[in-house]
């Protein structure tokens, strides 16, 4: 018995999955890169670096699901400006935060602070899923089980005699 060679018959493997995988990956990858303008970066590589940490964790208000350092949006340009402008000034980083959230709100966070406003936020999926789980519990013990049939006198006399035998 002869197997057949795999993909196409004559013996060659297919190679066009993975490799194109590859190919767009790699010239999709360095797109997040581009929104940062070389003319926005700071001179100091450890300032400039605390930036970048800082606005990956800031919140595009116009893109609502990208950090400003990840977004091409002119708001999130201004914002990344407005963060360097403050490191240069000498702010801490939790200076920084702070006065972003002081303009504009904690959904600028891309990780919101737990607080007593943010409670539900982070509580939510674990409470939702105990309920879930309670509530199935519940479904599988509570399903009605049918009673069994109680034999008729009949098939009780039928029942014991071939028990007898």
């Amino acid at each position: 018995m002869r197997l057949l060679p795999p993909c196409g018959g004559d013996g060659r493997q297919a190679r066009g999955g993975f490799g194109s995988f590859l190919l767009i990956f790699l010239l999709l990858a360095p797109l997040p890169a581009l929104a940062v303008d070389p003319s926005e970066r700071l001179a100091d590589p450890k300032l400039e670096q605390r930036a970048r940490d800082l606005s990956a964790n800031l919140r595009c208000m116009v893109c609502q699901n990208q950090s400003i350092d990840d977004s091409n949006a002119d708001l999130a340009r201004d914002l990344r400006l407005l963060v360097r402008e403050r490191i240069v000034a000498g702010d801490s980083d939790e200076q920084v935060i702070s006065y972003v959230v002081s303009r504009y709100g904690e959904f600028v966070l891309l990780n919101p602070r737990l607080s007593a406003k943010t409670l539900i936020l982070w509580g939510a999926p674990a409470f939702l899923f105990v309920v879930g789980l309670v509530v199935a519990v519940a479904y599988a013990r509570g399903r009605s089980r049918p009673e069994p049939k109680r034999l008729s006198d009949e098939e009780e006399a039928r029942l014991g005699k071939l028990l007898d035998e």
